[in-house]
């Protein structure tokens, strides 16, 4: 009876191994390459023959010197490990009170340079009246001031911020784009998705960055705008989510229409 049983159990576990672990896998493996082979395969996107990407992991578009390129639409911030690194995926996971991720606010979260509460931010400078200092050795935020911390400043004199809080985001965003210093940043420019990995920005984020992109390239703005509206993605369904831009397939959309293009120096 034992033996019997025994048998069956393994004889159960065999069939089973087969059918989930072989048989299944194959059956989803080639239904996905018949009927969707583009997004099985990874969604990847080709320029004049060569891989360039992926419709669904983001990258960054760089100049020769390692800086976001004002020839190219630039893509939400990434928090994963190296940036868009699809092996590192991850979010800051940092509350909406954390100095990290909002600055140092008056009332919510500052501190004194011994690191208690505090009424107003000591580290205040004239762009950034909710700066977070660095760190002068390593460089890293400096969140729990104590007596004989060390901090990086800049020439004038005032501390060096942590440049990934939004407010340091939102000073950069505005410069790289030549806007007003009071100039309205939508969300997702200073914000990194749950993955680190978007591809997409908001349809606000491309509008504002179209007028540096033509002047980079010396186009027209309306020609850049028309591009962003051609290739402006409608909500999933039709009503799930909002309307995006797929960073990369804009910036490949404007190297075709661009006398000046150089080509996509995705990382």
């Amino acid at each position: 009876m034992i033996r019997r049983l025994i048998l069956s159990a393994i004889m159960m576990t065999a069939i089973l191994a087969v059918i989930t672990g072989l048989i299944y896998p194959f059956a989803v493996w080639g239904i996905g390459q018949e009927v969707f082979p583009y997004r099985a395969n990874g969604s990847m996107i080709t320029y004049h023959g060569h891989v360039v990407g992926s419709a669904l992991i983001g990258q960054n578009f760089l100049d020769k010197d390692g800086n976001p390129s004002p020839l190219y639409f630039q893509g939400r911030p990434s928090d994963a490990v190296n940036s868009y690194d699809a092996r590192q995926s991850g979010a800051s996971n940092l509350g909406p009170g954390d100095p990290r991720l909002v600055g140092f606010i008056p009332g919510l979260n500052t501190v004194d340079l011994s690191g208690n509460p505090s009424t107003t931010n000591p580290f205040a400078t004239a762009a950034d009246p909710y700066c977070v200092p660095t760190d002068a050795s390593t460089g890293d935020p400096v969140i729990s001031p104590s007596p004989g911390q060390k901090y990086a400043k800049d020439k004038d004199g005032s501390y060096g911020c942590d440049g990934n809080t939004v407010p340091e985001r939102a000073i950069a965003y505005r410069q790289f784009n030549d806007l007003a210093a009071n100039a309205i940043v939508p969300v997702d420019a200073v914000t990194a998705s749950a993955s680190g990995l978007d591809p997409d920005i908001s349809v606000a984020n491309a509008d504002l960055q179209a007028p540096r992109v033509a002047k980079a390239r010396h186009i027209a703005v309306a020609s850049v705008l028309a591009l962003v509206a051609e290739h402006t993605d409608t909500p999933t369904l039709g009503f799930l989510g909002e309307k995006t831009v797929n960073v990369l397939d804009l910036n490949l959309a404007l190297d075709e229409i661009s006398t000046s293009a150089l080509g996509p120096t995705g990382s």
